[in-house]
């Protein structure tokens, strides 16, 4: 079910409530501590990529936008016309290739099927280069059998620990406010 034909007609019946419209502030906060602009950096299920346009408008030049959808990338093409075409990934993260200095975590690990966790754990492991860094959030709450997939932190921990070495997963302080309560931030360091 949650396959390419699903998530673009997500985007053309305009059914997109996890859109948040921006880029979201514990995403923001993170992203203002970084000082290389030089980082690789990989933004899986993307959607509209307010992160990547984000990171574009501070000087970041090597950030790479995948999603299963053609169709937020040509929106997010329309709004950051002078960004890198070759930048935008349609493609399955699974099926992806290179390596990275950080991944970004917004929204992509809950809306995959929950089978397929461990492989999105190894691939990014795979996809990061030593030391290499997992960013971002996971949800916390089921919604209604998803997606979105939540889980607990217990749950999370027992995934990732094998690969990567939990620098913090901690109930995010600064949560936009419908998500408040339901979102941890993730900083994961690649073993």
């Amino acid at each position: 079910m949650l396959d390419k034909a699903y998530w673009s007609g997500r985007y053309q019946t305009e059914q997109t409530g996890w859109d948040a419209g921006g880029i979201t502030t514990p995403l923001k906060v993170y992203f203002d501590q970084l000082e290389d602009k030089s980082l690789k950096i990989l933004i899986p299920g993307a959607g509209n990529a307010y992160e990547a346009g984000y990171l574009h408008s501070q000087g970041f030049e090597n950030v790479f936008v995948c999603d299963f959808a053609k169709e937020p990338l040509l929106n997010f093409q329309k709004s950051y016309p002078d960004f890198n075409s070759n930048h935008l990934l349609e493609s399955d993260y699974f099926d992806l290739g290179g390596e990275y200095d950080l991944i970004v975590e917004q929204t992509f690990f809950c809306a995959i099927d929950r089978r397929q966790r461990n492989q999105y754990v190894t691939k990014t492991h795979e996809l990061l280069r030593q030391g290499g860094k997992l960013v971002g959030l996971l949800w916390k709450d089921e919604f209604n059998g998803g997606p979105p997939f939540g889980g607990s932190e217990e749950e999370y921990r027992r995934i990732f620990e094998p690969q990567f070495e939990i620098e913090s997963m901690e109930l995010s302080y600064n949560s936009i406010k419908p998500r408040a309560g339901r979102e941890l931030f993730i900083k994961l360091v690649r073993k």
